[in-house]
């Protein structure tokens, strides 16, 4: 027989009889999710679990849920089925089986962690900063809720990071909306008065962030512009609150990024101040 005719040969039996195991564990599973027995059901999903195949676990254990409701197993069963969820990247039906167990057992085994994972399956649902921000904003919701109830809990340090994290992130899209006004100008309105609200309650909501110095500096300018493009009625005050928010900035950033920016600002803005006196 030739080296690449007992390749083939070998190849072929490999796959026959990987197939043929494949086969013979979905006809056990099969055999398994159609039996009656409950407690052998039970056995084998913590087994598909421990084995990471987690869609498989959770269909076992949601089969046995009733029959083992109002046991002492009745807690762990649910516990896995979320957490067979969770592994599955099936994070909204894992955050209602969590919140499911910590109503049903408040007092259960794992009722801490049941609230901390609620919380971290809809952190997982957070998308990008310039996207809509519902599932960062749910989430932030209900990992505070967490720290609020476990200050000093197995998981309140984790839970500290990522509320940290999402407040930036929503420090992040306010900071973008306020770029948007600042960038549309006097397009169909005064959008630089919307993109100093916007920054100023970004500060007000988000003071920890760690764009606050690009947030400041973007109020000083947006101020600035809507002073230069003012009626000129209206010039001198404006560019007056130009130079009060200059004064604001440089007092807290005196050798920050865009300090040299900000001095240039200050200088024209009191020169024409000066001027309409």
């Amino acid at each position: 027989m030739s080296f690449k005719l007992a390749k083939k040969t070998a190849l072929a039996m490999f796959t026959a009889t990987l197939t043929a195991l494949v086969l013979g564990s979905c006809s056990q599973y099969d055999k398994l999710l159609k039996s009656n027995d409950n407690e052998l059901k039970y056995k084998e999903a913590k087994k598909y679990y421990e084995d990471r195949r987690y869609m498989k676990a959770y269909t076992l254990l949601e089969n046995v849920a009733n029959y083992y409701k109002g046991t002492e197993e009745s807690d762990e069963v649910l516990f896995l089925i979320a957490e067979s969820y969770r592994h599955n990247s099936d994070y909204i039906i894992a955050n209602n089986y969590y919140n499911t167990y910590v109503k049903s057992f408040p007092t259960g085994n794992h009722v801490e962690e049941c609230w901390f994972l609620a919380g971290k399956s809809l952190y997982e649902l957070s998308p990008d900063a310039r996207l809509d921000q519902t599932e960062t904003v749910n989430a932030l919701s209900a990992l505070e809720e967490y720290t609020q109830l476990f200050p000093n809990g197995q998981f309140t340090e984790e839970a500290n990071k990522l509320i940290s994290e999402m407040r930036d992130k929503l420090a992040t899209k306010a900071y973008l909306s306020a770029k948007l006004y600042y960038n549309l100008g006097n397009y169909l309105g005064n959008n630089y008065l919307s993109a100093v609200v916007t920054a100023q309650n970004a500060l007000k909501d988000y003071p920890e962030t760690k764009l606050r110095e690009d947030l400041s500096f973007l109020i000083l300018k947006a101020k600035y512009e809507q002073a230069k493009k003012s009626v000129q009625s209206k010039k001198t005050q404006r560019y007056i609150e130009t130079v009060d928010e200059y004064y604001n900035f440089k007092s807290e950033y005196p050798n920050g990024k865009y300090i040299k920016e900000a001095n240039k600002i200050y200088d024209n803005s009191k020169e024409y101040a000066k001027a309409d006196e």
